[in-house]
C-alpha cells in the first residue's frame, strides 16, 4: 500500500504581487501607511472593496473629531512620533488672570468705586438720552464707556454685578435738565475727585487703582472739556445783567426805603426803575453786540434783559409781602436775599466753569452790599436835608 504522501505547501515569492490590502507594516515604507490602512484610526483594517465605510477598530478616533482612545492616531499638524503628553492643545494652560484675595477694608472700597462707577455711567446715558446736539451726546456716550470699563475693573475683585442707585441718577437728570448737563456732569465729578484721595492707599492691594485714577484725571477730564453747552456761551451776558441788577435795584431800593418809609411806596418806585433799567440794559447789550458784528445780538441781549429783570423780581418781593410799617424788615429780607442770589449764581458758575467761588462771591457780595450800604446813607441825607416827608 502506497504510502501517503505530504503535498508540499507553495511557497510564495517575496517578488510576487500581494492581495490588495495584505502588505504588512514592516514593509510599508518609511512615513506611509500601508495601503488599505486608514489615517483615522492608525489600524490594520482594509477597507472593502464595495467602498463602504471601514469598520473603526478598538481605539480609534471617532469620524466626528472626537477625543482619540489610547493607540489612536495623533492629532492634525502634530509629527506622528511626538506624545500625546507634548500636544499643543493639552500642553497649554492659560494664565491664571484671577486676582489676589485682598482684606475687608479694601473689598468695602473698591465695592464702594464700583457703585459709584456703574451709576455715574447710568447717569451719562441718561443725559445723553436728552441731548440734542450729536458732538455732546458722543461726547458723553464716550465718558459713560469709560466709567464702564472702570466699573468692570473693580468687579475682577468683588466678583460682584451691581446696579446703578436710579435715585442718584433721576436727581442728576433732573439737575441737567434745570441747570443744564455740563453743571450736572461736572458736580458729579467733583464728587468722584474727593474719592480719588483714597486711590493712593488702595493701590497697595489693588495695583489698578493708580491707573483708574490717572485715567479718571487725564481722559475724563479731556472729555468734559469738549462739551458745548449753549448756555454756557452767555454766560458773560448773563453776569452782566445779574451783577447790574444788583448793584443798581440794591442801591436805589436802600435809598428809598430810608427815604419813603413805607413799603408799598419804595415796590412801586422799584418796579418803575426795574423794567426801565431792563430795558435799557439790554438795548444796550444789542448795540453793543451788533457793533462787535456778532450774529447772536439778539440772543445775548435775551439773556441780559431776562437775567436782569428776575433779579429785579426777586429784589422788590419783599417789599410786596411785609406790611407798609415794616420797611427795615423788607430791607433786611432784600439783603438777604442778595447774598443767597450770590451764592447759588457763583456756585453755578465755579462748578461749570471750574472757577473759584470764594473769589468771586467775595468780589460781587463786597460791590453789591457796599453799594447798598452807600445809598442807604445817601437816602437818609437826602430826607433831611431836602425835607421831604412822604
Amino acid at each position: 500500500m502506497p504510502s501517503e504522501t505530504q503535498q508540499p505547501q507553495p511557497v510564495q515569492s517575496p517578488h510576487a504581487p500581494r492581495p490588495m490590502g495584505a502588505m504588512p507594516a514592516s514593509a510599508a515604507p518609511a512615513g506611509m501607511a500601508p495601503m488599505g490602512y486608514t489615517e483615522a484610526s492608525g489600524g490594520a483594517a482594509p477597507a472593502p472593496a464595495d467602498g463602504g465605510a471601514a469598520p473603526a477598530p478598538a481605539g480609534a478616533a471617532p469620524a466626528d473629531g472626537g477625543a482619540a482612545a489610547s493607540g489612536g492616531a495623533a492629532p492634525v499638524g502634530v509629527p506622528a512620533n511626538t506624545p500625546a503628553s507634548a500636544s499643543p492643545e493639552t500642553d497649554a494652560t492659560p494664565a491664571d488672570t484671577t486676582p489676589q484675595p485682598i482684606s475687608d477694608a479694601a473689598l468695602a472700597q473698591v465695592l464702594a468705586f464700583q457703585q459709584n462707577e456703574v451709576t455715574e455711567a447710568a447717569v451719562y446715558r441718561r443725559i445723553a438720552k436728552r441731548t440734542k446736539d450729536a458732538a455732546n451726546r458722543e461726547t458723553l456716550l464716550r465718558i459713560a464707556d469709560e466709567e464702564m470699563q472702570h466699573a468692570r475693573m473693580w468687579e475682577r475683585y468683588t466678583r460682584r454685578c451691581l446696579l446703578p442707585q436710579r435715585g442718584i441718577v433721576r436727581r442728576y437728570a433732573l439737575i441737567a435738565r434745570l441747570l443744564g448737563f455740563t453743571f450736572a456732569v461736572k458736580l458729579m465729578e467733583r464728587g468722584e475727585k474727593k474719592a480719588q484721595l483714597s486711590y493712593g492707599d488702595l493701590a497697595r492691594e489693588v495695583p489698578e487703582a493708580i491707573s483708574i485714577r490717572n485715567d479718571e484725571e487725564a481722559h475724563e477730564a479731556a472729555l468734559l472739556d469738549m462739551l458745548d453747552e449753549e448756555r454756557l456761551d452767555y454766560v458773560g451776558s448773563m453776569v452782566l445783567g445779574m451783577n447790574d441788577a444788583m448793584v443798581e435795584m440794591t442801591g436805589t431800593l436802600a435809598g428809598l426805603t430810608l427815604a419813603m418809609q413805607n413799603t408799598r411806596l419804595i415796590a412801586l418806585s422799584g418796579l418803575i426803575t426795574g423794567i426801565a433799567a431792563t430795558l435799557s440794559m439790554a438795548s444796550s447789550e444789542y448795540l453793543s453786540a451788533k457793533s462787535e458784528g456778532r450774529p447772536d445780538a439778539l440772543k445775548s441781549a435775551t439773556y441780559t434783559g431776562v437775567t436782569y429783570l428776575v433779579t429785579v423780581a426777586l429784589l422788590i418781593l419783599p417789599y410786596l409781602l411785609f406790611d407798609a410799617s415794616h420797611y427795615l424788615w423788607a430791607l433786611g429780607t432784600m439783603v438777604l436775599i442778595v447774598l443767597a442770589i450770590l451764592v447759588v449764581f457763583n456756585y453755578y458758575l465755579s462748578v461749570a466753569q471750574d472757577l473759584s467761588f470764594k473769589k468771586r462771591f467775595g468780589q460781587m457780595a463786597g460791590i453789591s452790599l457796599g453799594v447798598a450800604a452807600l445809598s442807604f446813607v445817601i437816602g437818609l441825607l437826602v430826607k433831611q436835608f431836602l425835607g421831604v416827608d412822604i
